[in-house]
């Protein structure tokens, strides 16, 4: 089972993994750890990461970005029309009302939902996670922002099944990085002693989340949660792109919000320009080169300035600060440490206006660009059984209050109720106690649409069906089991419908008003003794992304065709540079000049073909182009690595055959290391020597008669199996051990049983056993 974090910002993406005893942030296949949350589509293929971030100048009409926002939202939606204006692709309205994206993809017009859209980055980042892990991927823990509604998270959740991921858990950024805080720390007080509050303030470049946790010992659990949805980094870089825009249009004539191109250059520079001002206090300057019409554009800007510009900007940094304060009904004393991560807290202005409000330093021991997907790797560790974690519980608290309305289908009498307040713990489960006697409605909703950053505060309608009276025509009790799950997802999970048995008193209880039960325990259900339960049943939701699945496995085919198709031309290419580059160095000897005319020419119109009529070609037609240059090319080729590997064999053959040859005149002198050899045996060994030597000595004399450019007389394949054969004959009567032999002894020593005579010095060892060989001027006994 894989143990996969991912953190999937609205610029970047991070991937941790559980690995050699540890947590680890993983490279893509440019070697970097951050992959850019980016797509682009082309005729052919798509690209995505890195490879898509270098074409946001080259295809911005069809290059994304950005769009981690637009999840759940209509395109009506208030906050997609303001984006709208900075976007170089198109939006599209679904029939649904939803956000789509209008892009070019394959020679057509296309519209993908955003789930489709995050389906395709989810799925190239799956794919760096099983090259890291050599393993299939597929469960993982995903990071979502903290003020996400049920609605984006459920948007998603639907993307990861897209992708092809079972999501175990959406865990709110600022969770996962006390997570990751929290779990090693070995001094966090008892279960019973005074917590530890930390807090933790995540500023990324859309967003700034905020939010306090207390630590025990093997236990963390978050009080409060507060966040600015729309300052980020990426509002910094638009006042800096402002400012540019109007001074390059004074200076330089130049309108720079009419050319795209130019606008997303601008945006790249004023990033780079914003973090070097993070850690430099001078003058900086900026510099692009034939910007626009050909013309150089410069200027510059220092952090005095840049901070006096952002004033607006920094004094919203307090509000989610005594904002999470408030909640968590905590003192300035109480709070431990003060830890800071995401890209914009690296800007100084920012960090000295959060240490001021708490009036103590803060704290940087984390990444502050790993640090979510860490957490997200941790928690999966934890929720995986194929990995042993330290005891370490996790209470995340709702971000927004959550009130159910209750109305009957006949009689239009409606009551609600508020299930969870702000900061109740999560995942968390209530039953609630309706008195009814026909089906009836229920409607979740944000109880505080002020505070949402979202322009629906409905979470959901659900039917309770089946409900009728009790036999004696009272009401019958509808126990409604509601729950936020572990993706901070709201649901009615279940719904039973209790009779009175025979017998039994009549509940007392006859009000409409909603008991809660189970305040105190998660997932606790309170029996009754004078009910007995029936299930009801409720509607059923369908999930349409099975359609969905299906054309992602079709774009992720095309995109490995279209590889394929790459790869094939890049071989042609490749081939062409490198044989045109050897015939005038190393191949120069091996060619004749006919050759070397002919394919030179072959290779000329090869590269104009592969910039002409060769530039999109399929795969087959490639392969074909280097088969047909390899069948001139591989001969010339041949005869170099021949030349070059031939005298090697020769000696190595040549050393075989006197090796062996000096082994046969030794024989016939009667070495006594052979003697125990057959005169047969050693008869078929120098028959096959002398084979080998004269065979040598044919090829050699061939082979000098033939110049470099000709095809050889032998190659070196040829000679090695000869030296093969070679060894097969002699090998194994040369190896082949002496047979043992007894030593003869006096009688008396027989008798005896002494062993100190001549053969026990010389022909035994010293456990008495018989040695191979016999000692020197001795006779052999067989």
């Amino acid at each position: 089972m894989s143990v996969v974090g991912i953190d999937v910002g609205f610029q970047n993406c991070y991937i941790a993994v559980a690995r050699s005893g540890g947590i680890e942030t993983i490279a893509n296949e440019y070697s970097d750890r951050c992959t850019p949350a980016c797509i682009s589509l082309a005729s052919k293929n798509r690209t995505i990461g890195n490879a898509a971030k270098s074409q946001i100048i080259t295809n911005f009409k069809n290059t994304v970005h950005g769009f981690k926002k637009f999840h759940g939202r209509a395109v009506d939606d208030q906050f997609v029309q303001g984006e709208k204006s900075k976007l170089p692709y198109n939006l599209h309205k679904l029939d649904n009302g939803s956000t789509g994206i209008k892009v070019r993809y394959l020679n057509e017009d296309k519209v993908f939902t955003i789930e489709q859209m995050t389906a395709m980055l989810l799925t190239k980042l799956k794919e760096t996670s099983e090259h890291a892990l050599k393993k299939p991927v597929v469960d993982c823990v995903i990071s979502v922002p903290s003020f996400f509604t049920d609605v984006e998270r459920r948007s998603l959740m639907d993307a990861t099944q897209i992708a092809g991921l079972n999501c175990l858990r959406l865990i709110n950024d600022t969770t996962a990085v006390a997570l990751a805080y929290g779990i090693y720390k070995q001094d966090l007080p008892n279960p019973e002693e005074k917590p530890r509050n930390v807090v933790f303030v995540d500023i990324g470049h859309s967003s700034y989340q905020v939010s306090i946790a207390s630590f025990n010992k093997g236990k963390l659990k978050v009080l409060a949660t507060a966040f600015d949805p729309y300052l980020g980094g990426r509002n910094f870089d638009e006042l800096l792109v402002e400012y540019f825009c109007g001074d390059f249009k004074n200076r330089f004539k130049l309108n720079v919000k009419d050319n795209p191109r130019a606008l997303l250059r601008l945006y790249q520079e004023c990033e780079k320009l914003k973090k070097l001002m993070s850690a430099n206090s001078s003058d900086l300057p900026l510099n692009i080169e034939c910007f626009m019409n050909d013309i150089d554009v410069h200027g510059k800007m220092n952090r005095v300035q840049f901070e006096e510009m952002c004033a607006q900007l920094l004094m919203r940094v307090e509000a989610p600060l005594k904002s999470v304060m408030e909640q968590s009904k905590l003192s300035r004393d109480e709070i431990y440490a003060i830890e800071v991560v995401g890209g914009a807290t690296r800007i100084p202005a920012i960090k000295e206006r959060i240490s001021k409000f708490f009036g103590k330093d803060i704290s940087t021991t984390l990444n502050a660009d790993e640090a979510v997907a860490r957490g997200c790797a941790l928690q999966c560790a934890i929720l995986s059984p194929a990995f042993k974690v330290r005891e370490f519980s996790i209470t995340d608290a709702v971000p927004f209050p959550i009130t159910l309305r209750w109305k009957s289908q006949t009689d239009e009498s409606v009551g609600e109720c508020e299930v969870y307040s702000k900061n109740h713990a999560a995942p968390f489960s209530k039953v609630i106690t309706f008195h009814k006697k026909e089906p009836f409605d229920l409607e979740a909703f944000y109880s505080s649409p002020n505070e949402l950053p979202y322009p629906d505060s409905r979470i959901g309608r659900f039917t309770i069906q089946n409900v009728v009276p009790q036999p004696d025509g009272d009401s019958s009790k509808v126990k409604v089991k509601v729950r936020v799950n572990m993706h901070g997802i709201f649901s009615v999970s279940s719904a039973s419908l209790i009779e009175k048995q025979k017998g039994e008193a009549e509940d007392v209880q006859m009000e409409t008003e909603p008991t809660v039960q189970n305040e105190g325990r998660p997932e606790e259900q309170v029996g009754d003794t004078d009910w007995q339960k029936k299930k009801v049943t409720m509607i059923q939701f369908v999930n349409i992304y099975s359609l969905h699945f299906l054309f992602q496995k079709k774009m992720i085919i095309q995109d490995k065709l279209e590889k394929e198709r790459n790869d094939a031309k890049n071989a042609v290419e490749e081939y062409v540079y490198e044989v045109r580059d050897k015939l005038c160095g190393i191949y120069e000897r091996y060619v004749t000049e006919d050759e070397s005319n002919r394919l030179t020419i072959m290779l000329e119109d090869t590269e104009i073909w592969l910039y002409e009529e060769g530039e999109d070609q399929e795969k087959e037609i490639y392969q074909d182009k280097l088969s047909e240059l390899k069948k001139f090319g591989e001969p010339i080729e041949e005869r170099y690595r021949e030349h070059e590997g031939r005298p090697r064999a020769f000696d190595e053959l040549g050393k075989k055959i006197q090796l062996f040859m000096k082994a046969v005149d030794m024989y016939k002198q009667k070495d006594e290391r052979y003697q125990h050899l057959s005169a047969e045996e050693m008869s078929v060994v120098e028959k096959s020597v002398c084979e080998a030597l004269g065979w040598m000595n044919t090829k050699m004399n061939a082979q000098s008669k033939l110049t470099v450019a000709q095809d050889p007389a032998v190659k070196v394949a040829e000679i090695i199996q000869k030296i093969q054969e070679l060894e097969d004959v002699c090998h194994p009567v040369f190896n082949r051990p002496k047979p043992k032999t007894e030593e003869p002894v006096e009688e008396g020593d027989k008798n005896n049983g002494a062993h100190n005579g001549p053969a026990a010095q010389q022909g035994a060892d010293s456990k008495g056993n018989q040695q191979m060989k016999p000692p020197s001027g001795e006779m052999e006994v067989d």
